[in-house]
């Protein structure tokens, strides 16, 4: 039987608030984390993601306190990111509630920590994120996919979506892959807080190219968006923020939507 699809509530945290914006600027507060998760764990989300956004551009620690409270909220799978860098932070994260850590800065500056935190913890432990553009001008080297726009590729953004680095996305969760990563968390820049949708062929090259789990984010606005990124998308679960905290389509409203629609879904 194939495996359930997931639906995965996203917690953007800026200093111990939760935040949204578009493209991943222009941030407005959301509410408090706690309130929140607790929500979105009564409300039969399959897990949660906690990403302290400005964590590794601030260079420090990522927020202990509030990832221990939002664990003692919740009965479901927490997965946190934001400022992990190695196995030493990885452990205070584990050790403060979370089952799985996302690491995205840290894994591209040196890809060895995606071995050494899947040896120590367990491959299903290490989510690698990757916010990921599109790019337009011709790259010999990179991977390019074939949208209604033309022939794109899909550049890796680092420290919260600050800093371009050339790295081609679909050759780098190909590279990923292959170091010990247990699943990917892609985000689209250019679809992030938009609404609009999924950035279908981003999640579809990536879900085509790996033979891990590949979770969809960054564009979700309806309950369709949902289906096309399972469909088209071929992800394993998608991920959203706005369209949740905001209390457009709640959880339970998406997945009564998905199951109508004859996707796999948790209860």
């Amino acid at each position: 039987m194939p495996l359930a699809k997931r639906v995965i509530p996203c917690l953007d945290v800026n200093h111990g608030k939760v935040v949204k914006g578009i493209n991943f600027v222009n941030l407005r507060d959301a509410g408090h984390p706690v309130d929140l998760a607790k929500r979105y764990s009564d409300e039969g989300a399959d897990e949660l993601v906690f990403l302290d956004i400005t964590a590794s551009s601030e260079k420090r620690e990522i927020l202990r306190e509030t990832v221990k409270s939002v664990a003692k909220a919740i009965s479901i799978p927490f997965t946190v990111g934001g400022g992990i860098n190695n196995v030493s932070d990885a452990r205070l994260v584990l050790c403060n509630g979370a089952d799985k850590v996302s690491v995205n800065t840290a894994a591209v500056r040196d890809p060895s920590i995606i071995t050494e935190l899947a040896e120590v913890f367990g491959q299903q432990c290490v989510v690698i994120a990757i916010d990921a553009k599109r790019r337009k001008e011709d790259r010999p080297d990179a991977i390019t996919v074939e949208t209604p726009e033309g022939k794109v590729w899909f550049e890796v953004y680092t420290y919260g979506g600050r800093n371009p680095t050339g790295i081609d996305a679909i050759r780098w969760a190909i590279q990923a892959a292959g170091l010990g990563a247990g699943e990917f968390l892609v985000t689209s820049m250019d679809k992030d807080g938009t609404e609009d949708g999924f950035d279908l062929e981003l999640t579809r090259k990536v879900s085509e190219s790996v033979n891990v789990p590949v979770i969809a984010s960054g564009g979700a606005g309806i309950p369709e968006h949902f289906l096309e990124a399972f469909t088209f998308g071929k992800a394993d679960a998608a991920l959203a923020a706005s369209v949740f905290h905001y209390s457009k389509y709640p959880v339970p409203i998406v997945k009564e939507y998905l199951r109508k629609k004859g996707v796999i879904i948790r209860p």
